[in-house]
């Protein structure tokens, strides 16, 4: 990252451009023994025995962790529902916990923070987990029943939805790596049937959320998916490098921006327009992190290539390269394609030491900037995440938070990087 660069111009984003934060459920609540990451960890399968369980108590603590939003000056904020809560047995759901979803998003738009509210983020209800979760044909239904449910108690609450977050990493991490649930390693047909099941489900919900808000007079709605995208450059140039990068690129991303945004299916996932010719999405939903850098392999497990990070790179606590410009090449490559909004639905970085998160909201910011500037409507960015928390196989020791955060103690701890982001919030200066 060329931290001179950065330093010589100063950028300025719209007024009406939204700044906030976000999180997910299981990460931060804590409480919750029904779904699928309290099964994991009970199990011992995070490798430094960190438990979910425990989190940042968040669901006891909604009022003084929107008092956090407030003092940043954040106006939306990115949430997740926890499946499990709300349906903790197949089909009987739990009114309780949806009127606590509601007394936490009346809270936040009573402070002034506009609510974008996720319905998957990685963790099942345990009873879908043992039905086999994505890869049960049935979970449409299921997925289609639960968003029902939601959208009809909290929908004059909320008009911005994320339908599954993160469909790629889910499948790769559950099927191909095995270090998310169930645990399995190296089953790339598991990949695509998945993929095919969550896809459809984002197809289904898209249409029946937009047919509840037209029934019931509601306006405005604006319904999408987060999918995480990485750049895939070459290390060394070859044509199996460029081949393999074509796969990454195709069946890590593409595959799921095709069917969750133009309703396209790969043959693979079975092929055609399953759910009809229309759009899907009202937003392109951006997970951005790093970048890899591709070499060749014989290896068709891996897609012919190794990944690898570029030599002598800034990284963060987890190894990843420091790489702002893949975003904006990201947002300006898939604008292109589908000529819709888009929202930045997760950027940060693991910096225990909050030596390296300043410089990287700069950076970043500064890309989103910069493709405003060029005419593509980025409207929102949010940064992962307002304080460290449970980070699934990294448990607490990846610090991602504007706010430090101690697990003992439970106590918040603005960081000095949070104290530079508020500044931003509120002069819209980088």
């Amino acid at each position: 990252m060329n931290k001179e660069y950065y330093m010589k111009k100063k950028y300025s984003l719209p007024e009406d451009f939204l700044l906030g934060v976000a999180t997910a459920s299981v990460q931060i609540e804590g409480g919750d023994t029904g779904n699928s990451w309290y099964a994991w960890c009970e199990d011992g399968k995070v490798p430094n025995g960190d438990h979910c369980i425990v989190a940042n108590d968040h669901w006891n603590r909604l009022e003084q962790d929107v008092d956090l939003m407030k003092d940043l000056g954040v106006k939306t904020y990115r949430m997740s529902l926890e499946w499990a809560r709300i349906e903790p047995r197949q089909g009987e759901f739990n009114k309780e916990a949806i009127d606590h979803y509601r007394a936490e998003l009346s809270m936040l738009i009573s402070n002034g923070i506009r609510p974008l509210v996720t319905l998957h983020h990685f963790s099942n209800p345990i009873w879908l987990e043992e039905q086999g979760a994505w890869l049960n044909s049935d979970v449409i239904e299921y997925f289609c029943r639960y968003t029902s449910y939601v959208v009809s108690q909290i929908g004059d609450l909320v008009t911005d939805w994320v339908t599954i977050n993160e469909p790629n990493v889910y499948l790769y991490s559950g099927y191909i790596d095995g270090i998310f649930p169930p645990g399995v390693k190296g089953k790339i047909g598991s990949y695509f049937k998945g993929a095919k099941y969550m896809c459809q489900a984002h197809c289904k919900v898209y249409k029946l959320i937009h047919a509840i808000a037209k029934e019931r007079g509601y306006s405005g709605y604006q319904v999408g998916s987060a999918v995480h995208l990485r750049v895939f450059d070459l290390k060394k140039n070859s044509w199996l490098a460029r081949f393999a990068r074509g796969l990454y690129y195709r069946f890590f991303q593409e595959i799921f921006l095709n069917a969750m945004i133009g309703g396209q299916f790969d043959k693979r996932m079975g092929g055609g327009f399953p759910e009809g010719m229309q759009r899907f999405s009202d937003f392109i939903g951006v997970n951005y992190y790093s970048r890899d850098l591709l070499t060749a392999s014989l290896n068709p497990m891996t897609l012919f290539a190794q990944r690898h990070v570029q030599e002598g790179s800034e990284v963060n606590d987890l190894g990843w390269e420091i790489y702002p410009e893949g975003l904006s090449r990201l947002i300006a490559q898939y604008y292109a394609q589908y000529k819709l909004p888009v929202y930045i639905t997760e950027n940060g970085i693991a910096d225990a030491n909050d030596d390296k998160r300043q410089a990287y909201i700069v950076s970043h910011l500064t890309e989103v900037a910069k493709c405003i500037e060029k005419g593509i409507p980025v409207q929102r960015y949010y940064h992962w995440t307002l304080m460290d928390n449970f980070e699934w196989m990294e448990g607490y020791e990846a610090r991602f938070g504007l706010y430090a955060h101690d697990v003992g103690s439970q106590q918040r701890t603005l960081r000095s990087s949070g104290q530079y982001y508020k500044s931003v919030c509120n002069t819209h200066q980088i």
